[in-house]
């Protein structure tokens, strides 16, 4: 109900521009080229000159800076003219030609893009604002102040100017780097097209082809891009639910009555996850070597990180039992405090009805959990499948095995699709348009599991239902 209220708003949004041209006054319908128009020759001069402003400053920005590299964006290249040195016969010397750069190129498109957004929002707003006005004459009602204007957003709209800080950092830090990376995903962006020394291109949907192309044989990227994808999607699902159900065991045992010293119990899980992550990761690193302490001690020589053999099994099952190690004290903590806020009626009424310890863990204790719980194993499985951390500092996605993984693709055994995006971008030769693509499936993963598993959950059919 509540999208379709929206849709329905944004629809009246549209049509209330249609009608203000249609029905508007002479002063609505200058307002669509000259913003501002309309108020100053109404007597709101501080907010007309507002609006004139800010034309004016985009209509430059447009001229003198933005509309080149929107141009570049909608002609098919980004950019013709390479940078180089060229012969000057009278000083006899070598000059620098200043050529295109791509990067700039697309990085300000995208910027200009954004600024025309926000111009045309600021556009409606100046039509609706005189469209309003019109009303109000036809009612004889007075006209708002700029002084009464300012009073209003500083008191009902203070949310505006409070909320704007963080509508522009969102702007900068996350839609404009989202959209650049999208539209990378359909260019030649390599080590081949690498600018200013040499320029890409857009190549439409190229790059996903090549990506889930099956024609290239078991070490395509096609079918590394499946190894690599289901190894991402078990490892999320054992470091989210081997975390979660231990952890929720390990609290019900310490609230158990009848064990002593509960509280040191949890201090000792405490000071285990107080040591900083990675120090944790490098030493098992050290510990799993194959030269470490753990095969000296054992008097073996196992490659308990390293051994490729069967898809990697033995790599990848340690890293899953050192996720444990690392996270279970972070679930035993959220746990115990939810464990405590379970009303204890619940339980008395399941004795008194002869329940067993198993009936009431499955029938009142796991729902209870998993109802208060699932908003945050969603952002756990979510963040799991993102898990640079683990991977990276101890294998650093290896072993290398290009039996299955295909050296071009370089991918390792034990990637994530994370990691896999990191090595492509980082490597002697970074592919970025293959890197993006990988990061447009993985926000499309993380989002669509997100959406639908919390859209299905207890948590949100029947919020009050423990309240």
């Amino acid at each position: 109900m509540l999208a379709k209220k929206r849709t329905r708003r944004k629809i009246g949004e549209g049509k209330n521009i249609i009608v203000a041209f249609k029905e508007g006054s002479i002063f609505t319908r200058l307002s669509f080229l000259v913003m501002g128009f309309g108020q100053i020759s109404r007597g709101q001069i501080g907010k007309g000159i507002v609006y004139l402003f800010l034309q004016t400053l985009f209509l430059l920005y447009m001229i003198l800076f933005g509309g080149r590299y929107i141009a570049h964006l909608f002609s098919g290249n980004l950019g013709t003219k390479l940078a180089g040195e060229q012969w000057n016969e009278e000083l006899q010397i070598f000059e620098k030609i200043k050529g295109d750069n791509s990067f700039l190129i697309l990085l300000y498109g995208v910027v200009s893009l954004v600024v025309i957004a926000l111009f045309f929002a600021v556009w409606a707003m100046n039509v609706k604002g005189n469209f309003a006005n019109d009303r109000r004459v036809k009612e004889g009602l007075p006209l708002a102040t700029f002084r009464e204007d300012v009073t209003t957003l500083l008191n009902e709209r203070f949310y505006a100017p409070l909320l704007s800080l963080p509508f522009v950092g969102l702007l900068i830090f996350t839609v404009m780097p989202l959209i650049f990376m999208v539209l990378i995903a359909f260019t030649n962006y390599d080590y081949a097209h690498m600018p200013p020394g040499k320029l890409f291109d857009w190549v439409g949907f190229q790059n996903f082809q090549a990506m889930f192309s099956i024609s290239n044989g078991s070490t395509g990227f096609a079918a590394v891009f499946l190894r690599v994808l289901i190894w991402t999607f078990v490892w999320a699902f054992f470091a989210t639910f081997t975390n979660y159900f231990l952890g929720m065991i390990i609290a019900l045992l310490i609230q158990k009555k009848g064990i002593k010293l509960k509280a040191l119990w949890r201090t000792l899980f405490v000071v285990a996850i107080a040591v900083p992550q990675f120090v944790t990761l490098l030493l098992m690193q050290k510990i799993l070597d194959g030269d470490g302490i753990l095969n000296k001690i054992l008097g073996a020589n196992i490659l308990w990180l390293t051994d490729h053999r069967n898809f990697s099994l033995l790599p990848r099952v340690m890293i899953i039992l050192v996720n444990i190690w690392i996270g279970v004290p972070y679930t035993l903590l959220m746990c115990s405090g939810i464990l405590m806020n379970i009303p204890t009626d619940y339980y008395e009424a399941a004795r008194i009805d002869g329940a067993s310890p198993v009936r009431i863990f499955f029938h009142i204790t796991l729902p209870y959990m998993l109802h208060i719980t699932t908003p945050y194993l969603i952002t756990q499985f979510v963040g799991n499948i993102n898990n640079f951390n683990v991977i990276w500092l101890l294998t650093g996605g290896g072993p290398v095995d290009n039996v299955h993984y295909g050296g071009g693709t370089q991918a390792q055994s034990t990637d994530l699709l994370v990691t896999w995006l990191y090595r492509l971008t980082t490597d002697q030769n970074p592919k970025y348009n293959v890197a993006s693509v990988i990061g447009i499936v993985i926000f499309v993963i993380c989002a669509t599991l997100s959406l639908i598993t919390f859209n299905r959950s207890s948590a949100a059919k029947s919020e009050e239902a423990f309240q």
